[in-house]
C-alpha cells in the first residue's frame, strides 16, 4: 500500500467526505472514489457506509484507519531517524496560524528559517481559530499558532508569548492625542469588535465588563486587517495587539494608545497533536519561535 493512498483514506475518515479528502490530496473526486472501491474489493469488506451524510466508517473501516495511522507514523519515524543519520535539517514543516499573528511577521520568520535551514520546507496556512484546531487534529498541520491556547485530551498547548493589547483609533479621533488610557475612558465609545465566537472577543468583553465599561459595538469582524481598515476610516476605536500595528502607526494611518490600570495581554500559544512526532525541521522551527521576544 502506497503512502499517498494511506493518507487519502486517513483524510476521508477524518473529513467524512470523499470530495474533501480528494481536495486535500490533490486528486479528483472520481479518482478517490475509484481507489476506495478497489480497496474494498481487494480487502473483501465495506470500509465506508455511503448511506449516511457525513460518511461513517464501518467496523472494518475503523480497523483499516488504525492500520493507516500506524504506518504513517512509522514512516514519519523513519524519515526523522534518517535525517539524524544524514546530519542535515530536512523535511516539511506545516504550520496553521490564526490571521492575527501577522503576515509580515510570519514572512520574516519564514525568511529566517529558510536562511538557517535551506534544505527544509515551510508552509503556512492562515485560518480561523477553530480551523487551526481542525488542521492539527486531522494531521494537515504539524503545529498551530493560536491565541488563548488550552490543552485538551488530544492536543498539547505550549505557551509562546504574551502580547500587549492597546487602544487603536484614527489620527482624527478625539482620543488620538492621549498617551495612555484607562478602561473608563472607553465608556460609550463606538467600538469595532471581533466576532463574538472568537476567544479574543470574549477576553476583551470580559476585560471591559470587569471594569464596568459599556461600549457601543458598531462593527464585528473575524480578522484584524478588516478591523484596522474600519478604524482607519473613523468607524470607531478598537483594542488590538500592539505587535501587528507597527507599520500602520509608522505610516500615520492609525494611532495606538497604551491601555493601563489594568493592562491587557493576549496569550499566544503553540498547539500540536499529543501523538505527533516532529521531524528535525519542525523541531528547529519551534526553537526559532521560542527565540521571539514578547511585544
Amino acid at each position: 500500500m502506497e503512502l499517498h493512498h494511506l493518507k487519502l483514506f486517513r483524510d476521508l475518515a477524518q473529513e467524512r467526505s470523499i470530495s474533501r479528502a480528494a481536495q486535500l490530496n490533490e486528486v479528483s473526486q472520481s479518482a478517490a472514489s475509484q481507489h476506495l472501491q478497489e480497496l474494498e474489493k481487494t480487502l473483501g469488506v465495506i470500509l465506508v457506509d455511503r448511506s449516511t451524510r457525513p460518511l461513517q466508517l464501518t467496523a472494518a473501516g475503523g480497523l483499516y484507519l488504525e492500520y493507516c495511522l500506524d504506518l504513517i507514523r512509522k514512516k514519519e519515524d523513519f524519515d526523522r531517524s534518517l535525517e539524524a543519520l544524514k546530519g542535515k535539517v530536512e523535511g516539511l514543516v506545516r504550520v496553521a496560524s490564526i490571521y492575527s499573528v501577522g503576515l509580515s511577521e510570519m514572512s520574516r520568520l519564514e525568511e529566517e528559517f529558510h536562511s538557517r535551514y535551506p534544505d527544509a520546507e515551510l508552509t503556512v496556512d492562515y485560518l480561523r481559530p477553530e480551523k487551526v484546531h481542525e488542521a492539527i487534529l486531522s494531521d494537515r498541520a504539524d503545529v498551530g499558532l493560536v491565541s488563548y491556547a488550552d490543552p485538551t485530551k488530544e492536543m498539547n498547548a505550549i505557551p509562546w508569548r504574551q502580547e500587549r493589547m492597546v487602544v487603536v483609533c484614527a489620527p482624527s479621533h478625539p482620543l488620538a492625542s492621549k498617551l495612555w488610557l484607562q478602561p473608563p475612558d472607553l465608556e460609550s465609545q463606538d467600538f469595532v469588535s471581533f466576532d463574538e465566537d472568537l476567544p479574543i472577543a470574549k477576553a476583551i468583553n470580559q476585560y471591559l465588563k470587569d471594569a464596568g465599561v459599556t461600549v457601543t459595538t458598531v462593527m464585528r469582524f473575524d480578522n484584524i486587517q478588516m478591523m484596522k481598515e474600519a478604524v482607519a476610516l473613523g468607524s470607531g476605536v478598537s483594542i488590538l495587539p500592539v505587535r501587528i500595528l507597527k507599520s500602520d502607526v509608522e505610516q500615520g494611518r492609525l494611532v495606538s494608545i497604551r491601555l493601563d490600570k489594568p493592562p491587557l495581554f493576549r496569550p499566544l500559544g503553540i498547539i500540536h497533536h499529543r501523538r505527533k512526532r516532529f521531524n528535525r525541521a519542525t523541531e528547529n522551527f519551534l526553537a526559532l519561535l521560542k527565540e521571539e521576544e514578547p511585544a
